[in-house]
């Protein structure tokens, strides 16, 4: 055969097969060594981006937050974000503690505060319900069960957007 020939090679980088981590993911693992080396544990992040974006740092203690706290926590986070600069655009930061209405984050915060009242907001609708409020029944890598108006839903956890203790005061 004669005549021009063309070849082809593609070169992929593991990180371009496997799933991209979410910027949250990202910021997590960045953040989370920073506050546990201070003594805190880690609750969780938001991150709302935007024009002016927020992002907010969740962390609790045996003896409680306090104000303090969250100012020497907000200066290391501060440090460490300088430092790796991993959102590009303009946000606020700020350290929490998660309060009476603690966020649930994960897996492990679910199996924590099974028993107790959660109120949480879905994705998608799910069995016609886009919101629960109820008693957190049990949670595995796949499903959040919630006892809700007298009946178990057992929510897909790619479905939960939001979840948060909500107790009787």
């Amino acid at each position: 055969m004669s005549g021009p020939s063309a070849r082809f090679f593609c070169f992929w980088e593991v990180e371009t097969l496997a799933e991209p981590a979410t910027l949250d993911h990202r910021l997590e693992q960045l953040l989370r060594p920073a506050v546990e080396g201070l003594g805190f544990e880690w609750v969780g992040l938001e991150y709302h981006g935007g024009g002016n974006g927020t992002l907010r740092v969740y962390i609790d203690n045996v003896e409680g937050v306090t104000v303090d706290d969250c100012a020497r926590a907000s200066r290391q986070i501060s440090s460490v974000m300088d430092v790796e600069d991993p959102i590009q655009s303009a946000y606020t930061l700020e350290v929490s503690s998660p309060g009476v209405f603690r966020p649930l984050f994960g897996v492990e915060d679910f199996q924590r505060f099974v028993g107790e009242r959660i109120k949480m907001t879905l994705s998608a609708e799910f069995e016609s319900r886009r919101r629960l409020k109820g008693v957190l029944v049990g949670a595995d890598d796949a499903t959040v069960s919630v006892l809700a108006d007298g009946q178990q839903y057992d929510v897909p956890v790619g479905l939960v957007s939001k979840t948060n203790l909500d107790p009787e005061l």
